[in-house]
């Protein structure tokens, strides 16, 4: 494989380990306040979000330094992405005065 196509490769994989590990960790939020045992589901949670992201890491760098730097730049990225598909509405969105005076 070429170092280019390698490259991104790398950050596709960043991505998707990213989006596993953050939406899980969404998923499990989400989950454990209605859970009978939170911590249980807590801690399994992270033991295996944390397993397939070092694994992925590992897997994926193979190695080298450039390959584990742009999958830990798409796993930051994929960060950013779930924050935002995530995030709450707004409650109080800013509105416009019903009138406008423009005279000084």
């Amino acid at each position: 494989m070429n170092e280019p196509l390698s490259l991104a490769f790398a950050l596709a994989a960043g991505l998707l380990l990213g989006a596993m590990f953050y939406g899980g960790l969404w998923w499990t939020v989400r989950r454990g306040v209605s859970s009978r045992r939170p911590a249980l589901l807590f801690l399994g949670s992270v033991l295996l979000r944390m397993g397939l992201a070092l694994a992925g890491l590992y897997f994926v760098a193979a190695g080298h330094w450039q390959r584990l730097l742009l999958c830990l730049l798409g796993f930051v990225l994929a960060r950013i992405v779930v924050l935002w598909l995530t995030r709450p509405p707004e409650e109080n969105p800013p509105t416009r005065p019903l009138e406008e005076s423009h005279a000084p």
